[in-house]
């Protein structure tokens, strides 16, 4: 089990990269992660959801994704609540403090997943969450020792010396946590070296001193991980890509979700990707202004307002400009959203942005479905999925956007320049990409290929700078 110091210290790809290596091998591989928390999730085979970095490392293991691989998925909804996804699916929304008083009740499923999926490998890689140092929140953990323990894992603590003190963080968490978790760990690891590793030496002979374990590393900076899903939405922070003349503006809401959606863009060479910060205007020169997905549509509507985006939305459509809308963001370019039943916060009823003649009624029960459909602008073949609570209808669905075997899919205005979707995932299939973009869209960018060229170079970047075979003798035989 790989356990962090902190947040965002690589754990999410060295596991990706490990998954891959050890697949190289010839071994069967499973990624599990049993509590995470994102709003960028990927729909699963077995008809659920789970966090995007699981489904990433399944690929590099060359698996599909199963709902064992992440069995509590929590999905912000707001700054203290939660939906609360038990395999797959939604079980309730939460406020942060009654989910921490009952989280301990899900152990028991956890441990099934778990004990589900190590069944079908000859080896699991477990990814921790968040630091593992948080003694106030181990009473009734599940995603880091109290996992740990519980499922006897040894655990290799993994810290970031680009970010500074990581001796000092290593050494302070093994200091700070409850003895019988700090039994468990078994090895350190350097992760994100930016210079001559060679100037660490002595920085690993201390920690393996002190700690009296051995330490893995340093890894340095991996840049193709760039080209890789992020998980945290702290990756999106003031993100300008690409020099291209097709300027698209994506809108940063507070509960974006599924922002994935916007990696094919970004590694278009002709494209200019800005996501736009609350507090900044919509730029008068964007070709195409995207409204990405959201947790929570209809507080991500007020908020949308609050920056005075209507106002440069409407007036970008005015000067001709092309919007679209994916998911929530196509539920708020209807003439309303109602949520009779609360299902997003109280019940009641939100006015859209009225630029698509659609309305929108949230529903509790969510559609997850992996989608294969066709741009009927275009005729170009698409994939992707659903991942959504509630229903659209309209004048506006009259001319959709897609279809999906014989259904219609999503809306355009009669205008023409206006569209909505419910299709996340839409850019990653190369010939709808560029018949969308036009001119701006490189024919020999294959995005699909690129992502499994970045990840047999991050397992080639581990192999080289990690002993993984004595990371492997670590490993212990899982007891039944």
């Amino acid at each position: 089990m790989f356990m962090g110091i902190g947040s965002d210290v690589g754990k999410s790809l060295i596991v990706a990269g490990l998954c891959r290596a050890l697949s190289n091998r010839g071994l069967r591989v499973a990624p599990f992660k049993p509590q995470n928390m994102s709003n960028n999730a990927a729909v699963t085979v077995d008809g659920g959801e789970i966090g995007r970095a699981q489904a990433l490392q399944a690929r590099a293991a060359r698996r599909d994704p199963v709902t064992a691989m992440n069995p509590v998925l929590l999905k912000p909804e707001g700054e203290t609540g939660s939906q609360v996804v038990v395999r797959g699916q939604r079980r309730a929304s939460l406020s942060a403090r009654q989910y921490w008083a009952d989280r301990a009740q899900l152990l028991p499923e956890v441990l099934g997943a778990f004990h589900e999926l190590a069944a079908t490998a000859d080896v699991v890689l477990v990814e921790g969450a968040g630091s593992a140092s948080e003694v106030n929140l181990r009473p009734g953990d599940i995603a880091n020792f109290g996992f740990a323990r519980a499922a006897n894992v040894p655990v290799v603590l993994i810290g970031d010396i680009h970010r500074g003190g990581v001796i000092a963080s290593l050494v302070g968490t093994l200091d700070v946590i409850d003895p019988a978790d700090a039994a468990l760990v078994r090895a350190t690891l350097v992760n994100r070296f930016f210079g001559d590793p060679a100037l660490f030496e002595s920085g690993k002979a201390f920690l393996e001193t002190r700690m009296g374990l051995p330490s893995f590393g340093p890894v340095p900076h991996f840049a193709d991980a760039a080209k890789l899903p992020a998980e945290d939405a702290l990756a999106l922070e003031h993100l300008t890509t690409g020099q291209g003349a097709f300027h698209i503006a994506v809108l940063r809401l507070p509960r974006i979700a599924n922002f994935d959606d916007l990696d094919p863009l970004r590694a278009e060479p002709g494209v200019r990707l800005t996501l736009v910060q609350p507090g900044e205007a919509v730029p008068r020169d964007a070709d195409l202004v995207l409204l990405p997905g959201s947790k929570a549509t209809r507080a991500d509507l007020a908020a949308l307002r609050a920056n005075g985006w209507d106002i440069d939305l409407l007036a970008h459509h005015r000067a001709g400009g092309r919007i679209l809308g994916i998911c929530g963001g196509y539920q708020m370019l209807g003439q309303t959203i109602a949520d009779p039943d609360g299902i997003e916060g109280p019940p009641g009823t939100s006015e859209g942005l009225g630029l698509l003649d659609v309305e929108t009624v949230l529903a509790p029960s969510k559609q997850l479905r992996l989608e294969t459909a066709t741009h009927l602008a275009s005729g170009e073949p698409l994939s992707g999925y659903h991942m959504h609570m509630g229903v659209t209808s309209g004048p506006d669905t009259a001319r959709p956007f897609a279809r999906v075997g014989a259904a219609p899919e999503g809306a355009i205005s009669a205008d023409g320049r206006v569209m909505g979707t419910y299709l996340h995932g839409l850019f990653s299939a190369d010939p709808f990409r560029r018949a969308f973009l036009g001119n701006a869209a490189s024919p020999d960018l294959a995005f699909e290929a690129e992502i499994e060229l970045a990840l047999d170079g991050l397992a080639n970047h581990l192999e080289t700078h990690i002993d993984i075979d004595r990371l492997l003798g670590l490993a212990q035989t899982l007891e039944t």
